[in-house]
């Protein structure tokens, strides 16, 4: 391993990835730079946990996305873990799909059927409801070196901090974009009804709390029927 060129790799990669416009295109770059900088890496994909439920972010082939859903539908795997078990084990890995394996039995023969030959798991993100692990697959049986392993838990912890940069520009785009269109709601209820701003802005949250409807919806109904129904 040149770690000299790697480390050159890896600006750039950062670099890059604070560049990208959005969410879904941040995601993408992490997963390309996974089969790009990982060596065995083949497939890589970032799985996402909502409770029981699973999300495949990002796939560079169908294959993640056929074996996360495998994971879901037998409970275990180590990407699933890794998403999943936020405060144990941050790096799950099966070295060899064709020898025996004790931790996800269920999980490794169907996934050989499926060309897989060795898999880790790394901890990308976590909320207070969702979980996220970065998957990296290879057709190989014992692909994944430690040399391996080390690059991908650096790539995993840029990954991170760019994936949570780009999360938080998000929210605050909705929010900017969610308070510009209470501020049309109710320059709209002020020339219908004759309201004081404070009275229009009282008016939309009254609706909102009255019928259960997020206030956002609400402004965005106004928006689109020029009053309230």
């Amino acid at each position: 391993m040149d770690w000299h060129r790697f480390a050159q790799q890896m600006a750039s990669m950062a670099r890059d990835l604070l560049a990208q416009p959005s969410v879904d295109s941040t995601l993408e770059r992490i997963t390309a730079s996974a089969t790009e900088l990982v060596d065995g890496c083949d497939a890589a994909g970032i799985l996402l946990v909502h409770g029981l439920e699973v999300e495949t972010l990002a796939p560079t082939e169908q294959l993640v996305v056929d074996l996360d859903q495998l994971q879901q539908r037998l409970g275990q795997g180590p990407c699933f873990d890794a998403a999943r078990e936020s405060e144990k084990e941050r790096v799950f890995r099966i070295h060899d799909f064709t020898a025996e394996e004790l931790r996800w039995p269920d999980f490794v023969a169907p996934a050989l059927e499926r060309g897989v030959g060795s898999m880790m798991g790394f901890l990308l993100f976590t909320d207070d409801q969702d979980f996220g692990a970065l998957n990296l697959y290879s057709r190989g049986p014992g692909a994944f070196t430690e040399v391996s392993e080390d690059a991908a838990v650096m790539l995993a912890s840029h990954a991170a901090v760019a994936l949570s940069s780009a999360r938080t520009n998000a929210q605050m785009e909705q929010a900017v974009a969610t308070r510009h269109q209470i501020g049309e709601a109710m320059g709209i209820l002020m020339a219908e009804l004759r309201l004081t701003e404070d009275q229009a802005f009282a008016t939309l949250r009254r609706y909102s709390q009255e019928n259960n409807i997020k206030l956002r919806e609400v402004a965005r109904q106004v928006c689109e029927k020029g009053g309230l129904s």
